[in-house]
């Protein structure tokens, strides 16, 4: 019978592996829930209300260049 040598190094990245897995599990099912929340209209796409509370005024630079021309 044959042992394997396992080093803390291979534990760390068993781990590693582990919790990574998860948090993209994690990531994309919370990622695939909203797509499909949108879909069905239970919410707002984010797109649509990025700029919907951020007023945009001209800067001084343009229209200085819109009262020129």
């Amino acid at each position: 019978m044959t042992f394997l040598y396992f080093d803390p190094a291979i534990g760390a990245m068993i781990v590693q592996a582990i919790v990574a897995a998860i948090a993209g599990v994690l990531l994309f099912s919370k990622n695939l829930l909203l797509k499909v929340k949108v879909f069905f209209g239970l919410a707002k796409s984010k797109e649509e209300d990025l700029f919907d509370d951020i007023e945009i005024e001209k800067s001084e630079i343009e229209k200085k260049d819109s009262s020129d021309s």
